[in-house]
């Protein structure tokens, strides 16, 4: 991890006007980029504290369900974040390789900083989980970490012909549908205390997909034997949200879809012909993943990264590249991004600052300003104030960061 001065944070693509046939820079890429960095960051604006302090109010509880994960199946705004993340890591990589090979970096320079880059993405992901701990935190759910353990095996892809991606996703998914649909289903003497989870639960489904039910599957059981090899204070026995170490598999399939999506991008075909494409892409994925979860084959659940999620978020995260790429690079309505560019340009850094200092700004706006500072507005509004200081604070770091052209590197 290195901090670089003079180019943007994530220097796979280069320079605002497009030239991705040459390996150049998406303006598009960072705005999305930055757009999922905001939706993370914004969750210091508390909507959902907002809504229980005014009850029925139906505005606030739309924004609360916005800034909400689904608690098992299904999707809010809010699930979308950690796909567009991994999503935008597929993108990249053909511009990073591009630009790397421009430069004359010798392949096996580039093959050892990439899977470098994949065990910093780990440990870092380990370290923020960690923060708070009396030792180290080793769970592996963390969006860096679960990007870093499937980083290598993209970049290997990424130098093969675009069929061995298509082969690689078809495996990954028909291969871990399989895996959990062969998992047993607890019976009667099933001990549902290790679970955390009841059996008449929101989390608990039925029929063939109770395959996918919240910590009785099969990345649950991997856990439970894996997790346990690492020193911990008391044996791991679930995950309180079902998380899992193996959706960095999945996970590998929606940045593959990145991958293809990217690759698009780089291509000689032309500029609107490859948003059409990438819209009808969208589609498809949309449409299979809500098919697959409507007939019961897999239902779409995030938190353990279904096959069908894949699809139906890797469908909006196509969908969405389609609309930033026709707004910022071939209609070039670029100034109302800048916000975004800010966030987008310096993404490890937004996302580390995030989760390290959201609870020291508070403190310091208390103690300066004391709690009645938050409360203008309003006892039910006071925790929006608070955030949207906090990400005011947090933004304006990372605009200083960018006007001196500082940038966190992986």
């Amino acid at each position: 991890m290195s901090c670089q001065s003079g180019e943007p944070a994530n220097p796979d693509l280069k320079a605002v006007a497009p030239s991705p046939a040459a390996g150049g820079r998406l303006m598009s890429v960072d705005v999305y980029r930055g757009w999922v960095m905001l939706l993370m960051m914004a969750e210091v604006l508390q909507f959902g504290s907002v809504a229980e302090s005014l009850p029925g109010n139906q505005f606030w509880r739309f924004l609360a369900y916005l800034q909400t994960h689904s608690e098992w199946v299904g999707c809010s705004l809010h699930d979308l974040i950690q796909p567009s993340f991994s999503f935008l890591v597929g993108v990249t990589l053909p511009f990073s390789l591009a630009r790397r090979a421009a430069a004359g970096q010798p392949s096996a320079y580039r093959t050892l900083h990439a899977f470098w880059r994949a065990l910093v993405l780990v440990l870092l992901g380990v370290f923020l989980r960690s923060v708070g701990h009396p030792q180290t935190d080793w769970t592996f759910e963390d969006t860096l970490t679960q990007i870093g353990l499937g980083y290598g095996f993209l970049y290997l892809l990424a130098l093969r012909p675009g069929r061995a991606a298509w082969v690689a996703l078809t495996v990954i998914l028909l291969g871990y549908w399989l895996a959990f649909a062969c998992y047993p289903l607890p019976d009667a003497h099933f001990d549902w205390g290790q679970t955390g989870v009841a059996p008449n639960a929101v989390q608990s489904l039925t029929g063939f997909s109770a395959h996918w039910s919240m910590n009785t599957n099969f990345a649950w059981a991997f856990d439970r034997w894996f997790l346990n090899l690492f020193p911990r204070a008391h044996p791991f026995t679930h995950n309180e949200g079902g998380y899992v170490t193996l959706s960095f598999i999945p996970t590998l399939g929606t940045m593959i879809l990145g991958l293809l999506a990217g690759s698009l991008l780089r291509s000689p075909r032309a500029p609107w012909d490859k948003v059409k494409r990438l819209a009808l892409a969208g589609c498809l994925g949309l449409i299979a993943g809500l098919v697959l979860n409507a007939l019961g084959i897999c239902p779409l659940v995030k938190r353990i990264w279904t096959p069908s999620w894949v699809l139906f978020s890797g469908g909006w995260c196509l969908l969405l590249l389609a609309g930033f790429h026709a707004l910022i690079d071939l209609l070039a309505w670029r100034r109302w991004a800048f916000p975004l560019v800010v966030i987008g340009t310096n993404s490890i850094a937004a996302y580390c600052l995030a989760h390290l200092l959201e609870g020291f700004i508070v403190e310091s706006l208390t103690t300066h300003f004391g709690e009645s500072a938050f409360m203008f507005l309003g006892t039910a509004y006071a925790p929006l104030v608070q955030g949207s200081l906090v990400l005011l604070v947090l933004w304006g770091l990372l605009f200083w960061l960018y006007q001196r052209k500082i940038f966190l590197r992986i």
